[in-house]
């Protein structure tokens, strides 16, 4: 079963802190932590864009190349774009998470954690 950008959407609204804006450069909402961005995509879209480490995207590349590939992005981090007609559901969360934690302030990942 595919997962939607609307779903992961709704997750990502669930995490503290998290807010989604339109970039008018690019047409898409991208999905922040104040100022700095995690995630991005297209309502209605069958791909999504989600910031890993480098290692992570080597590691998602090398595991599942029909479901990931490299995003556009630039950085000392590894975007990966996510074939959201493939991905399972459960690792594309633990991804998207992932990323959150890695943007957000260290008070608002204790602030999860311990509501989890």
């Amino acid at each position: 079963m595919a997962v939607s950008y609307e779903q992961v959407r709704e997750w990502v609204l669930g995490l503290p802190g998290t807010g989604e804006v339109m970039v008018a450069e690019w047409g898409h909402p991208t999905l922040r932590v104040g100022d700095k961005m995690f995630a991005s995509g297209q309502p209605g879209s069958t791909t999504m864009t989600v910031k890993a480490s480098k290692e992570e995207q080597a590691s998602l590349l090398a595991e599942a190349p029909d479901v990931y590939a490299v995003a556009a992005y630039v950085g000392r981090f590894g975007w990966v774009q996510v074939d959201l007609d493939r991905v399972d559901a459960g690792e594309l969360r633990e991804l998207v998470v992932e990323a959150w934690r890695r943007t957000a302030p260290k008070k608002l990942v204790k602030q999860y954690d311990a509501e989890v």
